[in-house]
Order: C-alpha cells, then structure tokens, then sequence
C-alpha cells in the first residue's frame, strides 16, 4: 500500500466509517501453488471483544472459495470515489499530476462457517440492504427456496488482523492548488465530482 503519514484519516473511526458506506470489497489471496485469486462480495461488520470481523459468502466451487480453503490468508480492499488530477491545476504546474482516491486494505483469516451462521447471514443481509417491509427480505421468502439456495453457497468470517488505509486528497499541496482542484472536479460528474466534495468536507471549505 502506498503509505504516507499525511495521506492519513484523522482519527481512526474514519477508518471504520468509510468501510461500512463502501461493503462492496475486493477480495483476495492465493491458493496452495501461489497462484493469485480474487472475487467482490458485500460485507457486514461485527465487533466482538474489540476486534473487528468481516462476514459474507461465496458461491461454492469457485477458483477464489477453493483458493481461500487451501490458504485462509486474506487481504480485503475498500474502495470509494476516485479521479485523475492534473498538474495544470497546481500553483506550479512543471509538476507531476495524480491521482486522488481512498482506500482501505484489511488483512487476516478467512473461516467458513456452518448453516446457522449463513442463514443469519443472509437475513442481515437483506435487512441491512432492503426496504423493512420489501418482500425480498429472507424472512418473507419460502424457506424451501432459502434453504434449496444455501446448498450452493458458503458463509465466511474474516478476523481483521492488520487495517491500512490511504485518504489521498491533495492534503500536501498548498491553498490555491488545492483550491483550484476542487474548482476542477467540482465541473465533472461522477466521481470527480464526488472528490470535490469530500476534499471540501475535509477542510470544511
């Protein structure tokens, strides 16, 4: 990970924060060979004796879930909102441009879990992600269905053994040009315009 002291939240709740208003995490690790593998799932968080565990599932018989059998070792990656910056936009602009983006890398071991755990799963899942009284919540749903779909499907317990992160949004250059990328971003949709605000929020602008 790129790991610079003033690419850094400023308390370490941020942290937290922004990996629950990002739970669609990028997942990887290796098999037995070192062969790399990888998927996306969503996450739920749960706090236990003051560590941190993050839970989802797999379908089975995956290159990723029979990687993650063999070698438990994982790494999950939070991403957020992310734009090019130009070097035309700085005070002095015969330096390099980049990238602003936030990110957040979270190491440890992966364990699968029995039926219970992934049933629970599953309806903290739609709850946390569904309407209340959506019909596609797990406890409006067949359980034939529910139980027919769990056969495929593996839940999974990740204990957070090591949290890195990178908040990289122009802290190191000076008030115009960080004034003056804001402006940029601020006339582009998406994510620019995404970094624009949070750079704002940042410094309260």
């Amino acid at each position: 990970m790129y790991d610079i002291s003033y690419f850094k939240a400023e308390h370490p709740e941020e942290v937290h924060a922004f990996m629950r208003a990002h739970p669609f995490a990028f997942i990887c690790g290796a098999d037995e060979n070192g062969l790399p593998a990888a998927t996306q799932v969503p996450i739920l968080f749960e706090e236990r004796e003051g560590k941190l565990f993050l839970q989802g599932h797999f379908m089975k018989k995956q290159d990723h879930t029979n990687a993650f059998y063999e070698n438990p070792n994982v790494l999950l990656v939070f991403s957020g909102a992310h734009s090019y910056v130009s070097a035309s936009w700085y005070t002095n602009k015969q330096e390099a441009s980049t990238w602003n983006y936030q990110s957040v890398h979270a190491a440890g071991i992966i364990r699968f879990q029995d039926e219970a755990f992934l049933l629970r799963l599953l309806t903290q899942l739609t709850a946390h992600f569904e309407d209340e009284h959506s019909p596609s919540l797990v406890k409006n749903i067949d359980e034939i269905y529910i139980h027919k779909m769990m056969k495929a499907i593996v839940g999974f317990e990740v204990e957070v053994k090591s949290l890195r992160h990178v908040f990289k949004m122009s802290q190191n250059r000076d008030a115009q040009s960080y004034s003056n990328i804001i402006s940029h971003l601020q006339e582009q949709e998406g994510d620019p315009k995404e970094v624009a605000r949070l750079m704002k929020e940042k410094n309260k602008l």
